[in-house]
């Protein structure tokens, strides 16, 4: 009975603490023509496209947050794929340099930035797959070349095996791919893997989360300016945006994405660059070269002083060492 009494107070404690972090924290959702008003300016379009059902989840459809500039008589558009908690904007000083002579897709995937999450909570690779088949699709793209970082490199690199006759070249910035112990977790993907807080995190979310986040995934911590936590904090509140992580994480939980996925790396026959911020404390170095390893035909960068995201924290420098490989 003591056991029980102690167990029943420490319940209580942790209860109470969670239900205090959700008063101070609450944080209400940002209407969606607030957020599109201040985020989806021009060259901002949306675009409603239909999904295939997959072996696992139903047809559905969805609209697309994208920007597409540049020339359209380009034989091998540039599509670029953001990773988890981010949104097309991370791609903006690329894109400056890029829509004179190319034309460049980009969007923000199911579950961030404007889109929105999927009805029904499905946010599997094989779901993924068929949306940008539809985006494709829709737009009537040629074999492409796909640029992806973090959750957005997995996608590209599982893209080529799902449908390579739309892929030209694939680019893997400090890509998801072999099981990883992240080092240095960003406060905001930690608290939705709660089992408490989980239930709150819809509700609320600090901004000091959120600028926590961005420490982990930037080298230079001089460059996290209150502008860009700013556009992550508030994209982080579109509706459904919150409870559509809480789904991720709990899909990954609940199946060996990294177990099965590290085994079809070396089935990827499509062209690929590999770049790497060297200070990644998120996905270790050592993921480099085993990419580039068990990837037939690649090659790879490795750019010191960059953290996770080296296109968003150095647009210049890490565009130069690609510049070849896209053209």
């Amino acid at each position: 009975m003591k056991n029980i009494l102690q167990w029943g107070v420490a319940l209580g404690v942790v209860l109470g603490a969670a239900l205090a972090l959700a008063a101070l924290a609450w944080q209400p959702d940002k209407p969606l023509p607030l957020l599109e008003q201040r985020w989806a300016g021009a060259p901002s379009q949306w675009l409603a496209v239909s999904i295939e059902a997959t072996k696992e989840s139903p047809a559905t459809q969805i609209k697309l947050h994208l920007r597409d500039e540049g020339p359209r008589n380009d034989p091998h558009p540039i599509v670029l794929l953001h990773g988890t908690g981010s949104s097309l904007h991370t791609w903006d000083g690329w894109a400056k340099q890029l829509v004179a002579t190319r034309r460049v897709v980009r969007i923000d995937l199911p579950g961030f930035g404007l889109t929105g999450g999927f009805a029904d909570g499905n946010y599997s690779m094989q779901r993924y797959n068929a949306t940008l088949s539809a985006l494709m699709a829709a737009l009537k793209l040629p074999p492409s070349i796909i640029v992806g970082n973090s959750l957005g490199g997995m996608l590209a690199w599982r893209f080529s095996l799902h449908a390579p006759q739309q892929v030209n070249k694939i680019v893997l910035i400090n890509s998801i791919g072999y099981p990883v112990q992240i080092r240095d977790m960003p406060m905001a993907f930690v608290l939705p893997q709660l089992p408490v807080l989980k239930y709150i995190v819809p509700y609320s979310l600090p901004r000091f989360t959120i600028e926590n986040s961005l420490h982990s995934v930037y080298s230079d911590h001089k460059k996290v300016t209150p502008k860009l936590v700013d556009r992550y904090f508030e994209l982080a509140l579109r509706p459904g945006n919150r409870q559509a992580l809480i789904d991720q994480f709990a899909m990954r939980r609940s199946s060996d994405l990294y177990g099965q996925t590290a085994a079809l790396i070396g089935k990827v026959h499509t062209p690929a660059f590999i770049l790497w911020g060297a200070d990644d404390q998120l996905v270790p170095l050592a993921h480099a070269g085993w990419f580039n390893k068990d990837i037939a035909h690649s090659s790879l960068a490795i750019l010191p002083g960059l953290g996770h995201v080296p296109m968003e924290e150095d647009p210049v420098k890490s565009l130069a060492v690609v510049r070849q490989f896209l053209n």
